[in-house]
């Protein structure tokens, strides 16, 4: 039997699995079957069929059985083939008797229905109206409403799944994953539309083969074999009653699968754990069940012994479940009581009393308490996993925790951000409504509380919630107030990320590396450059906006330039044409054009002498670097109109120390330097500022 599964199993794998099936069935069609033949292949499709059943009763989900639509098309061909089969064996040999089909065609004939074809006649058209009036009839309604409902439902299952990742809740695999079992979601329960279309169909030929069978019969036994009447009606009958139970059974099995499986809800447990769960899981259903069968029983004339065992039975299982919940309600038994300790006034400072400060930390007023607490329903703290999450990808190290808690000292609604202790943003959110933006076009105005997007400013208005269609009409971006602090904290992350990194963090950096590049650390480390130098230049990185997920190529580039140099801002330099390419996708994408503003040639060599004898900095005459600063300015702000980046191409002996001087206030515009464009970008110059 081993041997056999094996060689079953290598044939599926082959691709050759469901093709010979399918010949084998048209076979059984074309083909003669002797009686034999014929009751291994009953007696397969009956447990066929019950092998399905019970998959689709222990599947969690019904997308644990995908395969489902074409499994029940295979059964019913199956089925099909073994009733064409069966029916040509009828009427060739059913006048030598009753076991002339095989002993399961003679079992359900005689044992199953008595003997009595009138019984069995019965019992088969009480068969079909179950299978075809109730069970395929159902199954076939619910099918085709949620092949509808989730056809419906799939744009904003996307849209969700988008929101949540621009959200930073889930990764780009978690969201493709999602994205694919919506699609899978959607093509099974349109199969499961048509599928149900084969078993209702299957049902009505149950009934027209019958017929068939019954009257061809009695046409070949008394007109070809010259037999009696009442023989021919008697052998034909059982022997066709017999045949139509025999599949009608397993269809009957395939239907209530279909059934099962189309009116599943996604769980962590099977049916049969739902069921004792949902059905069986409230003590007090069960007594109130077992009163009224006592006073069913108590009534003279009733079957008092079935009705009161019945009901002793349900109020004991009542009795057994409501002893178990009290039981898990009971608290604990209470933890000794610890020794009383000394109050602070009594005991002595000790090194425990200077408590670190946290690196980052966000306190919030009484009112925004349930935005982070999970048994209230507080979103907030899987919205900042997530915005940490999503940063520590893009920037290439990890972002530390956020302590949270609350401070009464602040406004109700308000919340401050804060990093080493020092508050860096401060913000006030209503927990009861939504923050509809004005994104810098909208269609009209909304009543509520006017206020400005705490992260970019952007004009606003607190909104209630029933308000939030309206707004999205008008052209508002409407978010909660776990999201507007969310992407606050992520903004503000972002412009400090370079004073999140320190030398622990460069450090497990270097351990990484260790591992797939050891010669390259031990290289760098501390034979190159002392590990402070690295610590400087990885910030010089990110305070300009510079991932540093490429360390292996950050470290082969320092390991060269550590040769020439020991300074940090060189060494940058050195850092950033490396990752030139890297830098300009990130400004224009995938653009093979890169439009730039230049700097008029005096005025950068004019730049260039005030670097020469200045340590640390441009030493411009105010009146210069004001006027320098303006045009900049109106220049930055016609891009930003126009939808374009700001990129300010200057030679290298100036970049570090123009862009440190205009980041704070021109925080849109990219200073690049000549040799961190890639040679494979097409530059063109849109505008020069002449000071």
């Amino acid at each position: 039997m081993e041997a056999v599964m094996t060689r079953a199993r290598g044939l599926m794998r082959s691709g050759l699995g469901v093709p010979v099936l399918l010949i084998l069935m048209l076979s059984m069609m074309v083909v003669p079957l002797p009686p034999f033949a014929l009751d291994f292949l009953f007696t397969f499709n009956i447990s066929l069929s019950l092998i399905i059943l019970l998959v689709t009763i222990y599947a969690l989900r019904p997308l644990d059985f995908v395969v489902f639509p074409s499994v029940l098309l295979l059964a019913t061909l199956l089925r099909l083939a073994l009733n064409l089969a069966s029916t040509r064996v009828v009427l060739l040999y059913g006048h030598e008797g009753t076991d002339a089909a095989g002993r399961v065609i003679q079992a359900f004939g005689e044992f199953v229905v008595g003997g009595s074809y009138v019984v069995g006649l019965v019992v088969f058209i009480i068969f079909v109206i179950i299978n075809f009036v109730v069970v395929t009839k159902g199954a076939g309604r619910v099918s085709e409403v949620n092949a509808r409902f989730t056809l419906d439902a799939m744009p904003g299952k996307q849209m969700a799944i988008d929101a949540d990742l621009n959200a930073g809740l889930i990764s780009q695999d978690e969201a493709r994953q999602r994205r694919e079992e919506v699609e899978r979601e959607a093509d099974f329960y349109g199969a499961m539309d048509g599928a149900s279309k084969f078993v209702r169909g299957d049902a009505v030929a149950g009934i027209l083969i019958l017929v068939i069978n019954v009257l061809g019969g009695l046409a070949v036994g008394v007109v070809q074999h010259g037999m009696p009447f009442s023989e021919a009606v008697r052998n034909y009958t059982l022997l066709t009653i017999g045949d139509g139970l025999v599949a009608q059974i397993p269809s009957l099995m395939l239907s209530t699968a279909a059934a099962i499986i189309v009116t599943r809800i996604s769980s962590a447990q099977d049916m049969a754990g739902q069921v004792l769960a949902q059905l069986f899981g409230n003590p007090r259903v069960l007594a109130v069940t077992a009163g009224v069968l006592g006073l069913l029983g108590l009534i003279p004339g009733m079957p008092n012994l079935v009705f009161l065992t019945l009901a002793a039975a349900v109020g004991t299982v009542a009795y057994l479940l409501h002893r178990r919940s009290r039981r898990e309600a009971e608290p604990e038994a209470m933890p000794p009581v610890p020794q009383e300790e000394p109050s602070p006034e009594q005991r002595e400072l000790s090194w425990d009393d200077v408590q670190p400060v946290d690196t980052l930390s966000l306190e919030v007023g009484y009112r925004l308490i349930p935005l982070v607490d999970r048994k209230q329903g507080g979103q907030l703290m899987g919205r900042i996993k997530g915005v940490r999450r999503k940063l520590t990808q893009e920037l290439g190290f990890l972002i530390p925790p956020v302590h949270i808690r609350d401070d009464l000292e602040l406004a109700p609604t308000a919340y401050r951000i804060a990093l080493r202790g020092v508050p860096v943003g401060l913000g006030e959110v209503h927990p009861d409504r939504e923050l509809a933006i004005n994104p810098g076009q909208v269609f009209g105005e909304l009543p509520g509380i006017a206020t400005r997007d705490p992260a970019f400013g952007l004009e606003a208005v607190w909104i209630e919630p029933a308000q939030r269609e309206q707004a999205q009409a008008l052209g508002y971006t409407v978010v909660d107030p776990a999201t507007v602090i969310a992407t606050h904290l992520s903004k503000l992350l972002q412009e400090h990320a370079h004073e999140l990194l320190g030398y622990e963090e460069v450090q497990q950096l270097m351990d990484r590396l260790s591992q797939q590049a050891p010669k390259l650390v031990e290289d760098l480390v501390p034979k190159a450059l002392p590990l402070g130098v690295i610590v400087r230049v990885l910030q010089n990185l990110l305070a300009e906006g510079v991932p540093i997920r490429d360390i292996r190529g950050i470290a082969e580039t320092l390991v060269e330039a550590a040769g020439r140099s020991q300074d940090p801002v060189a060494l940058t330099a050195a850092v950033r044409a490396s990752l030139a390419r890297a830098i300009v996708q990130n400004i224009n994408g995938m653009e093979g054009e890169l439009e730039v503003i230049t700097l008029n040639p005096e005025l950068e060599r004019i730049l260039q002498q005030s670097t020469q004898g200045t340590e640390g900095g441009l030493g411009l005459e105010p009146g210069l670097a004001q006027r320098l600063l303006q045009s900049l300015s109106e220049t930055v702000k016609r891009r930003e109109m126009s939808g374009k980046p700001s990129v300010l191409v200057v030679s290298p002996s100036i970049r570090h120390w123009l862009a440190q001087w205009l980041r704070p206030s021109l925080a849109g515009l990219h200073v690049l330097a000549f040799s961190e464009i890639p040679d494979d970008r097409q530059v063109r110059v849109v505008a020069t500022v002449g000071g």
